[in-house]
Order: structure tokens, then sequence, then C-alpha cells
């Protein structure tokens, strides 16, 4: 699908940020923001830094308050961060059928998010330059930005979703059965072995080593449970595959970038993003050895490697 060359009107509110556990930068300010079809976004404001902007692209469950350290990071090394909540998640409008679950037919209503923000961002004179940190599901949304035209003069990625680790089963016959999910009615249905948001223990989690990073992120829940997002619809997988392979087919573009990848990933496929970053013309891949998916809410050793790698970027294009 072709996006539609418009710029949608800015209307901007005040909207609520929950900085009792965001933990960041004090002074940040949280407005709503409309997309082209409506829906309601939020994006979060930390104070202006002097060489820059980071545009922090979230992944899939994950809301504005859950970067509040990295952008306290971000602020000592002399940036400002804007974060964002995509349609289904965090305060922004959420599936009429279901609040709880992932929802959206296609990827090209993450681009109509994106194309708020951008245009918000522009509205709120955001000092420039920026630069770009997709997570997970924000690293596809962050490249698809990019070959939008979104004007980042450098990238990162961290365990980018490029492609989604799933049991050779399910791979198996995931095209048949998530292709024909919504012709037979069960597209907006959670997908298999999903469902509603549970509380995950910390030993059986995919996403970090560290158990203060851990409890930090489920103390955020556990006070605003309006936060929480359950599994995906069969629509949403079956749009996420998609878009993942249309985006590895398409050339690399030509932009400074990293891309760091736990050494313990469990959710995407490493040898995706080692792929992607081979043809990348200035870009390079780094394992983060021992790690989990959220390498930015890693041990501190391994935090700290991923944050120094992002930041001596940066700093290379910030002049």
């Amino acid at each position: 699908m072709q996006m539609a060359s418009i710029t949608p009107e800015v209307s901007l509110a005040q909207a609520p940020f929950f900085d009792d556990v965001a933990e960041g930068p004090r002074g940040v300010r949280a407005h709503w923001v409309e997309s082209a079809d409506g829906t309601r976004l939020r994006v979060a404001l930390w104070p202006v830094g002097a060489k820059g902007t980071v545009l922090l692209f979230p992944g899939r469950t994950e809301y504005c308050e859950k970067y509040g350290r990295v952008a306290a990071d971000l602020a000592a090394a002399g940036y400002g961060m804007a974060a964002f909540d995509w349609r289904g998640q965090g305060l922004a409008d959420r599936p009429r059928h279901r609040r709880d679950m992932g929802h959206v037919v296609s990827f090209d209503e993450y681009r109509e998010d994106v194309a708020a923000f951008r245009a918000a961002l522009e509205e709120m004179q955001v000092p420039k330059p920026w630069f770009l940190i997709g997570h997970s599901m924000g690293g596809a949304i962050g490249l698809r930005a990019i070959h939008d035209g979104l004007p980042v003069r450098a990238a990162a990625f961290t365990g980018p979703m490029w492609g989604i680790q799933m049991r050779p089963l399910l791979k198996a016959v995931s095209g048949v059965v998530l292709g024909l999910s919504g012709p037979l009615g069960f597209g907006k249905s959670f997908a298999m072995t999903t469902g509603p948001y549970a509380p995950m223990s910390f030993d059986d989690n995919p996403l970090t080593t560290d158990r203060d990073q851990f409890d930090y992120m489920a103390r955020q829940m556990d006070r605003h449970p309006e936060l929480t997002l359950g599994g995906p619809s069969n629509r949403w997988v079956h749009a996420a595959l998609r878009e993942c392979a249309a985006l590895m087919a398409m050339r690399a573009p030509d932009l400074p970038a990293v891309t760091l990848v736990g050494g313990r990933e469990k959710i995407v496929t490493s040898c995706a993003a080692r792929r992607r970053m081979a043809t990348w013309p200035r870009g390079r891949f780094v394992e983060i050895a021992g790690a989990e998916h959220e390498v930015l809410m890693e041990s501190p050793m391994r935090r700290a490697e991923t944050l120094e790698t992002i930041i001596a970027l940066f700093d290379s294009e910030a002049a």
C-alpha cells in the first residue's frame, strides 16, 4: 500500500504522564496527537538536550514511561528524548473489540502514526538534529520510517523485529493459518500461544537478566494497569510477518546505524538483524553477550555497553 503524502493536522492537548514510575528527568511534557484516521496517540517530551533529540520508537506492548531511565541516560549525554505510544498500546486509543489485544490490519497504520508524530514534533519545534532508537516492533516501524524519509541523522536498533522467532510447527503453518484468519473471521482472535495480559515471573522472563530492571517494568504495570497489553491478534501477526519480509527485501538505507541484539535473544531473530546489517553501507551489528531482548534494560555492565555504543554513534554525527 502506498502511503498518501498528506500531512495530518496538528492538534495538541495535554496528556497524562505517570512520572511516579518513569524515574526520568524532571520536566517531561506529554501531549495527545491525532493521526490522519482519527486515532488518538500520545507523545512524551523530556527536556531539551544541547546535542539534539532522540526519537524513541517503543516495541509492542510498550509505553512512554518505560523509557524514563533511558531518557535520564540520554540527558546526561546531552540529548533530549521523545517517546511515543503507538495505536493500541500505552494510553493511545485501543481496539474497540478488545482493548487488551494488540491489533492492526496492516503496518501502514503505524506509518500513519509516524506521520502524525512527525508533524507534532515539527509543530512543537523539537530541537534538531534528530536521532532514532527503535526497539523490537519499533525497529520495524523505525526502519520503514527511514525509508519514508524520517529526517534522522543516525539510527540505533535494539532487538529489532525484522524477523520473529516461532516454533517450527507454528512457522510451517503460519502462512496459511494467518492468511485465512481474516476471511474466516478469527483475525481479531488472540494469536496461537498468546492470550490476555498476565504478569510474568522473573525466572521465566525473556526480557532481561537484571532483577532491578525487571522490577522497574513490573512496578509500572502494577501501579498503572491501564498500561498493560496482552497478546497480538492473528491479523497483527500476519501483518507483522508481511512487514518483516518487505523490509528485508528492501535495500538498506545509506544512513549511519548500529543494531544491538542480546546473545540470549528469544523474541526476534538475530539472524535477520545480522543479514540486514551485513548489507547496510554505514551500519554495524553488535551482540551484547549474555543479554536478553531488552538490551537497554539489562544488567549494569550490558546496559552500559549498549548505551555507550549508541551514544558514540550519535555523538559522531551530532556535530
